[in-house]
């Protein structure tokens, strides 16, 4: 019965989120409403037990003085404050809350961002290195578009913003359309598996 219910519910839903799209029907529109309303309230219960879990995980890390306890530590006191500080003044304009998220939590995304430039700079170098024909072609492409999207593309010839264009509008969107597709028939497939269950590892089963 622990695995018949959730998958008998999740055959009902998931049924139903997929016929609903062709019964343009008055109450097929109000049971699709109502369902997307119960699926944000069970996401802020989800969103509850991410928060408990992360604060389990801290905690016995802290407790048991494992490597890099401090950060745990540093992590729950932040978790703590953020939650003090909505709760006691709001999350609006000139609210505590804000300051601490423009002053403190935006500037650390953006260090991470920016690291992530030099990783993905070290990476595009070891890829560019031309050691076929293949990968001097990706070469010369990056090197083409590149140009194409900054002012010295255009001083050097009106063609290469044009060429970067046409690269970025046909060849790149024709695979990148291929990848959607891949992409859109394997989320079909996983979808049709869950919902006739014949996919039960959300389940906790194999």
């Amino acid at each position: 019965m622990q695995r018949t219910i959730p998958t008998v519910v999740c055959f009902v839903f998931g049924f139903f989120m997929l016929v609903q799209f062709f019964i343009p029907h008055r109450a097929s529109v109000s049971i699709y409403q109502t369902t997307l309303d119960w699926m944000q309230i069970i996401f802020v219960f989800t969103l509850l037990v991410g928060v408990i879990s992360y604060a389990k995980l801290n905690a016995k890390k802290i407790v048991r003085n494992e490597t890099g306890w401090r950060y745990n530590l540093l992590g729950m006191v932040g978790l703590i404050l953020m939650v003090i500080l909505g709760l006691w003044k709001g999350t609006g304009e000139k609210t505590p809350f804000l300051w601490v998220f423009n002053n403190l939590q935006a500037p650390m995304q953006s260090t991470m961002f920016s690291l992530l430039a030099f990783f993905v700079a070290s990476a595009a170098y070891r890829g560019f290195r031309a050691r076929s024909w293949e990968a001097g072609l990706l070469l010369f492409i990056a090197i083409v578009v590149m140009l194409g999207r900054v002012p010295l593309g255009n001083f050097i010839s009106h063609r290469i913003p044009d060429a970067g264009n046409w690269i970025l509008r046909v060849p790149s969107m024709a695979a990148k359309r291929g990848l959607y597709i891949g992409i859109g028939l394997g989320t079909i497939s996983t979808s049709l598996r869950i919902i006739l269950g014949i996919e039960r590892t959300y389940l906790g089963g194999k």
